[in-house]
């Protein structure tokens, strides 16, 4: 950062009191922070002024006020910083109530934003940031796809590219991000590059399926406790999101969260703070979270079982996962993606996949999606001992799928449930019927694994020496 910066902020006759209050907090950042700070505050009327502006001020960062019920005004502004100062970063601050416009402000040029209440703990960071020398778009698309989990994101249809088209901009603010789709079409996935693709890449990314959490669990694993907060907590634990300070907390299936942990959540992610178990002092941290659902959050706040309040706090940027079934044209690079992995994991003869293998493969309706081709995959290389996977190779379970005179949801369903059962006997047999050693593998609570086995009937057995499932 050079030693002495031009921060102006653009408003309407409207906004006076806003700017004055950025004002205040911008000049109390200490000068060993930010070196000599110049604030340029002027009336911003027509966005074809902005040229002059620019070339008058040359700014290092822009803030702009939107004017309440004026988006477009605003993203005509944006757009006129972007052609007119390329390398100036822009904030956008968005009247209350505005969330939704976030990801336009983004994808019109703006660099973040932030909403109200205008807080110095939320401002400065970014300011701070935005001064520093960024990278281009182009530099974050490269990056995007250098980190190892980007590596992972597969295809190139059109439905997956409008997402993917996403992480750059999103990794480029601060802004909560919700992840929605399927079982097994990549949310982690995206949620990593995010991540590792964002300023926060040096510090950890921390995923939490709370899912796999007993409700009274949950507390005390996001917040920890301090030692004497209950009976058998004899030392002090920080949790989860004292582990994510600086990175990225990643909430999957938040929407088995229940109500009562859901409020908390919310006051964090408002005031940045929170209290472990146990403790008189709240305790703040910087962590930005990304929270991924199965289902539609929608349909959950209108049956009251999420808060509405925290859905918009987290919908703020949104990302929408597509099935496999919607970007067919990826499956035959997915299946050559999986093959090539776990041939070379298994050292495996295995080269290349046939077009009847392909064409068996397009013809699945893929309930469990990537996941689950990843899987039959993984089982096609392991029983293959030719250099080329053929049709009878690839096992599917395609009963549910043939089955007539049933509705698409009841047959995707049977499906679930199969690929489910068939998944918890093959984890189990791996695992050698060790439910323990089963959940420690796959980053579950064995609670909610033995939920899983008693849900399909499934008992595992030992018979000396090995283990087998009995249903």
């Amino acid at each position: 950062m050079s030693a002495r910066a031009t921060i102006a902020i653009l408003r309407t006759d409207a906004d006076v009191a806003l700017a004055a209050s950025l004002r205040r907090i911008l000049e109390g950042i200490p000068k060993h922070q930010v070196g000599q700070l110049l604030i340029e505050e002027l009336r911003c009327a027509q966005p074809e002024s902005l040229p002059d502006f620019c070339q008058r001020a040359r700014p290092d960062l822009t803030i702009l006020i939107e004017p309440g019920g004026a988006p477009f005004f605003a993203k005509a502004v944006a757009s006129g910083l972007k052609s007119a100062c390329p390398r100036c970063p822009l904030m956008v601050v968005l009247p209350e109530g505005l969330a939704r416009e976030a990801l336009e402000m983004l994808e019109a040029g703006a660099s973040d934003f932030v909403l109200p209440p205008i807080r110095p703990s939320d401002l400065v960071p970014r300011v701070m940031h935005l001064l520093r020398p960024h990278n281009s778009e182009e530099e974050l698309v490269a990056h995007l796809k250098r980190v190892a989990a980007s590596r992972q994101i597969v295809g190139k249809s059109p439905v997956l590219m409008a997402q993917l088209r996403k992480l750059p901009l999103y990794a480029g603010c601060h802004a909560t991000v919700l992840i929605t789709g399927e079982t097994g079409t990549g949310k982690e996935l995206c949620a990593r590059a995010i991540h590792y693709c964002s300023r926060r890449s040096g510090k950890p990314f921390v995923a939490v399926d709370c899912g796999a959490i007993p409700g009274d669990l949950i507390e005390n694993e996001l917040f920890g406790h301090q030692r004497g907060a209950y009976t058998t907590a004899l030392t002090a634990q920080p949790g989860l999101l004292q582990e994510s300070d600086g990175g990225s907390l990643f909430l999957d299936e938040i929407e088995s969260l229940p109500l009562p942990m859901q409020s908390k959540l919310l006051r964090f992610l408002q005031e940045k703070e929170y209290r472990p178990l146990g403790s008189p002092k709240a305790r703040h941290v910087d962590a930005r979270v990304i929270a991924a659902c199965n289902e539609s959050l929608e349909e959950a706040v209108r049956a009251g079982r999420f808060r509405q309040d925290l859905y918009y706090r987290l919908n703020v940027l949104s990302l929408q996962m597509p099935p496999l079934r919607d970007r067919r044209e990826d499956i035959p690079l997915l299946a050559r993606h999986f093959l090539e992995k776990y041939a070379a994991e298994f050292s495996r003869p295995v080269r290349d996949i046939t077009e009847e293998a392909v064409k068996k493969l397009l013809n699945h309706p893929w309930p469990g999606n990537a996941r689950e081709l990843e899987n039959i995959i993984e089982r096609a290389v392991l029983v293959c001992d030719v250099p080329l996977v053929e049709g009878h190779d690839v096992e599917l379970p395609a009963s549910a799928a043939d089955t007539p005179g049933i509705s698409y949801q009841a047959r995707k369903a049977m499906m679930v449930t199969k690929w489910e059962l068939d998944e918890l006997k093959r984890l189990l047999t791996s695992n050698r019927g060790n439910v323990s050693a089963l959940a420690r593998a796959e980053g579950k609570d064995p609670s909610a694994i033995r939920a899983l086995l008693r849900k399909h009937h499934l008992r595992p057995i030992r018979e000396s020496p090995h283990w087998h499932v009995t249903a």
